[in-house]
C-alpha cells in the first residue's frame, strides 16, 4: 500500500504553457539587464531545459553573472505563466478533481519555479490537497537539484513523513527520480506523450489521474483496505511549500 502520492505538476495536473510566452520572457530577462541585442541562440539555450553550462555560455558573451541572468529570466519566466494561470491560459486538467478521492497525504515536486507553483496551488484553491509543494529557488543551485536528482521528491517526503509514495509524472525525469529515490512511479500518457516510450520504465502507466484510483496500492477514500496514514497537512517544514 502506498503511504502516499506526489505528483508533478506541468503535464501532470495542469495543462502546459505555450513555448512563445516563455522565450519572450527570457528576451525580456536580457533586455533588463542591459543586452538589448542579444544572440538568439544564447537565449535559446535559456528558455527551457536549462543546465548550469547554458547559463553560463548565455550569460560569458555580455559579461552578464550568470546567477543574475538566471535569477531574472526565472522571475520573468514565473510572472508569465502566472499570467497565463490567471487568464486561463493554463488550465487543470478535467481530471484533476480525482485527487479529491486519493485517501492519503499528497504533495507536488515540480522542476517549475517555487513562485509559480505556490501561485498554481492559491489559484486552484487546493491548498487543502497538497501537504506539500516544491518547486526550484530561482538561484543556479536549483538545477543541480532539479529532477532527474531526487533533491526535491526526498524532501516532499520529508515533508510529509512518508516512505512509500507513488510519484506520478509525464517525463523520463520524472521516472529517472523516483527511481533514484528508491520509490515506485507512474508514467501518465498525456496527449503531448502520446508516443512517448518512456526511460528508464516506470512501475505503472495511467491514461489520465482517474486511473490512479484503480491502481492496486493508492488508497481511495471508502476503501476498507486503506491503510490509515499521516494527515494530508501534516509532516516537516522544508523549503517549499508546506502547509
Amino acid at each position: 500500500m502506498y503511504d502516499s502520492v506526489i505528483f508533478d505538476h506541468d503535464g501532470v495536473l495542469t495543462t502546459l504553457v505555450e513555448l512563445s510566452p516563455l522565450r519572450d520572457a527570457t528576451w525580456d530577462a536580457f533586455a533588463e539587464l542591459g543586452v538589448s541585442d542579444p544572440d538568439p541562440e544564447h537565449v535559446e539555450q535559456v528558455v527551457i531545459h536549462v543546465s548550469p553550462e547554458d547559463v553560463r555560455a548565455a550569460a560569458d558573451p555580455y559579461d552578464i553573472d550568470p546567477e543574475t541572468l538566471f535569477r531574472v529570466r526565472d522571475e520573468r519566466q514565473s510572472a508569465a505563466q502566472k499570467r497565463a494561470i490567471a487568464d486561463g491560459q493554463k488550465v487543470p486538467y478535467d481530471d484533476f478533481d480525482a485527487l479529491r478521492r486519493i485517501d492519503a497525504p499528497m504533495g507536488i515536486v515540480s522542476s517549475n519555479q517555487q513562485a509559480t507553483i505556490d501561485f498554481v496551488v492559491d489559484h486552484l484553491d487546493a491548498g487543502d490537497l497538497f501537504g506539500t509543494a516544491y518547486g526550484r529557488e530561482p538561484s543556479m543551485t536549483s538545477l543541480h537539484r532539479k529532477k532527474p536528482e531526487p533533491y526535491y521528491l526526498e524532501r516532499a517526503m520529508a515533508d510529509l513523513g512518508v516512505e512509500s509514495p507513488l510519484f506520478v509524472g509525464d517525463s523520463d525525469s520524472d521516472i529517472a527520480a523516483a527511481e533514484a529515490a528508491g520509490v515506485d512511479s507512474a508514467f501518465i500518457r498525456r496527449g503531448h506523450r502520446a508516443d512517448h516510450t518512456p526511460t528508464p520504465d516506470p512501475t505503472h502507466e495511467i491514461a489520465g489521474l482517474d486511473d490512479l484510483l484503480e491502481l492496486d496500492g493508492v488508497p481511495v477514500v471508502g476503501d476498507a483496505s486503506a491503510a490509515s496514514g499521516p494527515a494530508a497537512d501534516g509532516g516537516r517544514e522544508g523549503e517549499g511549500r508546506t502547509r
